[in-house]
């Protein structure tokens, strides 16, 4: 009864520190890049010095981001990614901390995530996982007042109109700075061990789950509201980064044999039952990738590498 008591105890205080205000939104330039742990290291140095670490990040400096993408049978939001309309939009749950605390009353995401040509667009509630069950797998309304009443109703919708289905997972580890001061609103993550499942769509479930980037492998993101900080792209240019179109959603598809193959074709699977936290030494460098936000076309930072719109 102790150990229960501790446990829901720990819950509530990680999913606390996580959850944004109950109905939230925002408008952000998002770029990404794909770098090794050695790049991974530089970026988490410069970050450490220029920004504040993410105050969601645990003891360990990271943290457990779990994702449930809904979609249509006819995987309708994966094909607008992959084809590059410039509006396009996915529905997804989204659990913060490890699997094993995942229960009933914990609060998760429920997320319109939208790109209008380059602006990323991004709304979403907090509701108790019970709650954002009924509302996207058994489709019944949840009574919520006001604003967010409205935005459920508007997931809700979809999810009739659109006939949605629980599509495929994702999970990762998540290290996160923000920007403070003339870097106010500015975001760099790295996502490590970039997992995904395409069946037991329970958040909590302890089920087996495949690499579907290359394990060696962070995804980094820049994101902002508006310009990308001059040091960021420089940053970006030192190491040789360069921008990739990549959807964490997408490679869970297509590493699961549900569209064409993924670009990484990624065969391992991954027998950790929960992802530990990545080591996060001093802090993070920055996100270079913001650089394809900022600065001329000319900036290093800002040639594209080839990996297709996924």
């Amino acid at each position: 009864m102790a150990e229960q008591r501790r446990r829901t105890g720990e819950a509530d205080a990680g999913h606390r520190l996580r959850a944004p205000d109950a109905l939230h939104a925002f408008n952000r330039y998002e770029v990404k890049y794909l770098v090794d742990e050695a790049k991974a290291a530089r970026v988490r140095e410069e970050a450490a010095a220029r920004m504040r670490p993410d105050g969601h990040a645990g003891a360990g400096g990271g943290y457990q981001v779990w994702s449930l993408y809904y979609d249509t049978d006819r995987l309708r939001f994966y094909r607008e990614k992959i084809e590059g309309l410039r509006f396009r939009r996915k529905l997804r749950v989204r659990a913060y901390g490890p699997r094993h605390l995942v229960g009933e009353d914990t609060p998760v995401s429920v997320e319109i995530k939208q790109r209008v040509d380059r602006v990323t667009q991004k709304r979403r509630v907090m509701l108790p996982y019970r709650q954002a069950r009924e509302l996207c797998d058994r489709r019944v309304r949840v009574e919520r007042p006001g604003a967010d009443g409205a935005f459920t109703d508007e997931v809700l919708d979809l999810m009739h109109r659109l006939e949605l289905r629980p599509a495929a997972m994702t999970g990762y580890v998540r290290e996160a700075y923000v920007g403070a001061g003339a870097d106010l609103g500015l975001r760099l993550t790295l996502d490590h061990r970039v997992r995904g499942r395409d069946r037991d769509f329970d958040l909590g479930a302890e089920a087996q789950n495949r690499f579907i980037v290359p394990p060696h492998l962070a995804v980094l993101e820049v994101k902002a509201n508006e310009r990308v900080p001059y040091w960021v792209t420089d940053l970006a240019a030192r190491l040789d980064l360069q921008v990739v179109r990549v959807s964490k959603y997408c490679q869970s598809i297509e590493a699961h044999g549900l569209a064409p193959r993924s670009v990484f074709h990624v065969p391992v699977e991954d027998p950790v039952a929960e992802a530990r936290p990545a080591p996060v030494h001093r802090a993070a460098a920055h996100p270079a990738a913001l650089s394809a936000l900022s600065s001329s076309p000319s900036h290093p930072a800002h040639r594209t590498a080839g990996v297709s719109e996924r």
